[in-house]
């Protein structure tokens, strides 16, 4: 489900009554779900961070990204011995110490093979796999010890085809490199939109219309079984209101499956009113719909996913789908939906979301070309509020509970595993910035505070993280100039932090010394 493809998500209208709702309902605190009134103008708005934790701690690999298989060599590179140093690099700074989830597929799942001797290239298919780019996808996950999440071409309907695909990917990769694979990509649109034009000009779907549930599992259970054994499955990749309610009838179906992969976007660019809270703009995607909502949505399916012995991963995820939406998609206000949407994906206790993006993609996360022979890339909005959250929620983090009253103010708080707190304010308000006083519990010494800001919330540059910045060509994927981080001094067992018009805040507080 992706920005310019067939896939729309009118799959998600199920959310809008969701979406209402929670908007009627907002919260000022995100780690505490208590509705507080909103702080007077007059004096600052207060957060009371306490030693309680909520909820999962964040397991490892909880922020990965998702690649169409079209992407690899334009990301990568086509040659297996010197893969893009600043992907990788990249990539490491959301996963630090880390073996990062990495998951190929999307639409491009449904439109790749692996060429059969004697057989037909289906009508779908328009892309051959061959062996540079097993090569460099098997070099990419090394150099990132990645785990990989696979598609395998369900629409084409061939069990022969997928198994020769299958075995050449795992073959050529490595098992032990190989997360799932995941059959199919959103299989509840085959009987709806069209694989591909014949000769004469007519659409030619995937399956026929009316193609449902037991359909698909019928085709899954099929090709399925035909599959490298040893091998976990991934699935079902849907994003189908009417599909993830299944989630647990399919696990039960598929014990092969390990990994359970849902899909989410907030915002879609077809066959939408600009009224409707889907509809692309800066407003929609800072509501609590966009994040909180698209988080409450998937809720009920995580101990669905753990009662059989699966873990659930949102292996699709970003902003706008179907079509393009410049200043929203591309701006700065994606970055603090991205560090928002993540936290929310950790409150309700999935295992990890995996953040979409191939080139020309709407929200596409960055661009590379070589200059000199040199690779360099250019980093979009969005990535920093990935690496934002990153930074504030390492691995084995726990959410900390939260009160006060913190008005257009989001809040999430952490306590990393070496006992680092982390606290992260996030400033909806367009127009004016906000002092907050926020009390630790236990704190006793000065903390760190880095601003997330940009230009303006639909600037798709000029985004900075601590003052410093990928400016519009790193060669090195990593951050460069002069750090603004300040220190602060607990005053009146408080510090007053103030976050800047739609910009957001990161204090951190170290441990206290031991002894």
């Amino acid at each position: 489900m992706h920005g310019v493809s067939r896939r729309s998500t009118a799959v998600l209208a199920v959310l809008v009554l969701l979406a209402v709702a929670v908007a009627a309902g907002l919260i000022t605190s995100r780690g505490t779900s208590a509705h507080e009134p909103a702080h007077s103008a007059a004096g600052p708005l207060s957060l009371t961070v306490s030693n309680s934790t909520t909820g999962r701690r964040i397991p490892a690999g909880f922020l990965g990204l998702s690649l169409e298989y079209t992407a690899i060599e334009p990301y990568a590179g086509t040659d297996p011995k010197a893969i893009n140093p600043v992907l990788v690099q990249l990539f490491r700074n959301l996963t630090p110490n880390q073996s990062p989830s990495l998951r190929i597929g999307g639409d491009s799942t449904d439109w790749v093979w692996w060429p059969v001797a004697g057989a037909t290239k289906p009508g779908g298919v328009r892309y051959a796999l061959n062996d540079r780019f097993i090569k460099v996808t098997a070099a990419l996950a090394r150099d990132l010890s990645a785990k990989l999440i696979l598609g395998i071409d369900l629409e084409m309907d061939s069990a022969t085809d997928a198994v020769a695909e299958a075995n050449a990917l795992v073959q050529g990769i490595g098992q032990s490199s190989i997360q799932g694979l995941e059959l199919g990509n959103e299989p509840e649109l085959y009987g709806s939109f069209t694989w591909y034009k014949n000769k004469s000009g007519v659409d030619v779907k995937g399956r026929p219309p009316g193609y449902d549930f037991s359909d698909y599992l019928g085709d899954l259970s099929r090709v399925g079984k035909a599959l490298p054994t040893g091998v976990p499955l991934a699935g079902p990749a849907t994003g189908g209101p009417r599909w993830i309610p299944e989630l647990g009838s399919f696990l039960s179906a598929e014990p092969r499956v390990k990994v359970a992969t849902l899909h989410r976007y907030p915002l879609q660019q077809c066959y939408i009113a600009p009224s409707q809270p889907q509809y692309p703009s800066v407003a929609h995607i800072l509501a609590p719909s966009a994040s909180q909502g698209l988080a409450d949505s998937i809720a009920p399916y995580v101990g669905v996913a753990h009662a059989h012995h699966a873990s659930l991963r949102i292996d699709e995820m970003n902003t706008v789908s179907c079509g393009g939406a410049p200043g929203v998609a591309n701006g700065f206000v994606s970055a603090l939906w991205a560090l928002d949407a993540s936290f929310e994906m950790a409150r309700v206790g999935v295992d990890g979301v995996n953040f979409h993006t191939y080139p020309k993609a709407p929200y596409e996360l960055f661009t590379f070309k070589r200059v000199g022979g040199k690779w360099q890339g250019d980093v979009a909005p969005e990535y920093y509020g990935l690496l934002a959250f990153a930074q504030a929620a390492p691995p084995g983090s726990s959410l900390l509970r939260l009160s006060g009253s913190l008005g257009d103010v989001r809040a999430w708080a952490t306590r990393a595993p070496d006992g680092t707190t982390h606290v992260v304010l996030i400033n909806d308000d367009t127009a004016r910035s906000q002092k907050v006083d926020v009390r630790i519990a236990g704190a006793g010494g000065p903390a760190t505070l880095e601003l997330l800001r940009g230009k303006g919330l639909s600037a798709s540059s000029g985004v900075t993280l601590g003052g410093q910045t990928f400016g519009t060509a790193t060669k090195t994927g990593t951050l460069q100039g002069h750090s603004t981080a300040t220190t602060l001094a607990l005053k009146s067992d408080a510090y007053l932090v103030r976050v800047p018009q739609a910009s957001a805040a990161l204090l951190t507080l170290p441990p206290p010394p031991v002894g």
